[in-house]
């Protein structure tokens, strides 16, 4: 295993290129390429945008071939210009055409994500609000695609299921009654100390309830409008948090930051991005 690289990303990143390749190889370029020939090339990019998964791009080179020599000029996080280059590359020109698209697509699509997150987290600069993401992602993709997000200097909300408690209304449906859910929370504050708990919130009638409720550590306002942000905000006490989720856009993001709610999450971070264009321009032999 590459070092930074986790397991899971290799094995996403060998289903990528065994879906480009086949059984038959790079075709073309064995065909119209010297197996000889030597070249170098630089990934540009096309438009302006927050850089990420360079360091993934990087290594997918090197995993087609160890002979191909990648130096990274802009790291994740980093903002690129139209124009920038973001790595050059040098090495066997077949493989180096070989290991293109499928490493241009891991850049094209995280970079996608980190830019768009950049613009959600610009809107709430100096306000105090994170931006989070949420657990809509790509299959398979979510480290790296959480990654992204914070390279555009978002935060994760959940890796998963299993690192944070998050009760929605259909778990307070099956659970019953506010008791039986505090007997829950209770039972998991025992087994899971550090485990962070968020309840999900309807209405202000649920507000009010849920912020009575022992160890909850985050109250979710489900697709509430201002004025029921601002009269939950004006409930909160102690170091509970809020969180608002639900149809934010960023043209909706400065008034929902401005009602004194502490995180907004929006999914669209991770399924509504448009990736962005990189281009390899290679020198030839």
């Amino acid at each position: 295993m590459a070092a930074g690289i986790s397991k899971a990303t290799e094995v996403l990143i060998d289903l990528a290129l065994e879906e480009d390749l086949g059984k038959q190889g790079d075709v073309t370029s064995a065909a119209f390429i010297d197996a000889n020939s030597i070249a170098s090339g630089c990934i540009n990019s096309r438009e302006l945008c927050v850089v990420a998964g360079s360091d993934i791009c990087s290594y997918i080179f090197t995993r087609v071939d160890p002979a191909i020599v990648v130096e990274l000029v802009l790291a994740p996080g980093d903002t690129a210009r139209a124009g920038d280059t973001v790595m050059t590359i040098a090495g066997p020109a077949c493989s180096i055409l070989t290991a293109e698209r499928t490493a241009l697509n891991f850049l094209q699509r995280l970079s996608g994500i980190a830019t768009m997150t950049k613009s959600f987290v610009d809107v709430v600069s100096g306000t105090g609000v994170k931006i989070l993401d949420t657990r809509k992602t790509t299959p398979g993709w979510r480290e790296l695609e959480k990654a992204a997000v914070r390279n555009g200097g978002g935060y994760n909300h959940r890796m998963g299921l299993y690192d944070m408690v998050m009760v929605k209304d259909n778990h307070l449906l099956a659970a019953g009654s506010l008791e039986e859910t505090q007997t829950a929370i209770d039972s998991i504050k025992a087994n899971y100390p550090d485990m962070r708990i968020e309840i999900e919130a309807d209405n202000l009638e649920q507000v009010a309830r849920f912020i009575e409720l022992r160890g909850v550590d985050v109250i979710l306002l489900d697709n509430m409008d201002l004025d029921q942000m601002r009269q939950a905000a004006a409930m909160k006490r102690g170091d509970i948090l809020l969180e608002a989720s639900g149809n934010i856009s960023l043209a909706t993001l400065q008034d929902t930051a401005s009602t004194g709610i502490d995180l907004v999450s929006v999914g669209a971070l991770t399924h509504s991005f448009r990736s962005v264009d990189f281009g390899l321009d290679f020198h030839g032999p």
